[in-house]
């Protein structure tokens, strides 16, 4: 799933417009436009931001809920990637859902940094966008 990328977005003076995301994503972005849709119709109070991290060179986007972060999300060639970010507990909600076992074993596979465990998903199809959506769910839901 998750792969090594050059970032995209590493021009701090370039702020991450619409146009610009379009341009980088290509094909992905009826993906791109359902994610946000679903984010304003199930989250409305939820806060969508671009910010230049200076660690990592790049915008990254992040997506907050009631003021815990829900995942964060970057530009690569031809596409992004959403990296969510679950605690020990969400095991066996991971391993019990309806998530493809691709992003199942992504998961498993992945070593905890802290008491948190990354999984990753890089849009590849628009059928990605069903895991996208079931995910943001689940870290919303989380306690």
């Amino acid at each position: 799933m998750a792969t090594s990328v050059k970032p995209i977005l590493s021009d701090k003076a370039v702020y991450p417009t619409d146009e610009i995301v379009f341009s980088i994503i290509g094909d992905n972005r009826s993906v791109w436009e359902k994610t946000m849709s679903y984010l304003q119709e199930n989250y409305p109070a939820g806060t969508r931001e671009w910010r230049y991290y200076n660690d990592g060179k790049q915008w990254l986007f992040k997506f907050l809920f009631k003021k815990k972060t829900i995942f964060w999300l970057s530009l690569i060639s031809g596409t992004f990637r959403i990296t969510f970010y679950l605690g020990g507990k969400a095991e066996s909600l991971i391993t019990g859902s309806t998530l493809s076992e691709d992003v199942k074993a992504e998961f498993l596979r992945k070593e905890f940094s802290g008491p948190f465990r990354p999984v990753t998903i890089i849009v590849k199809r628009d059928s990605d966008l069903d895991n996208i959506r079931k995910l943001i769910d689940m870290k919303v839901s989380q306690k």
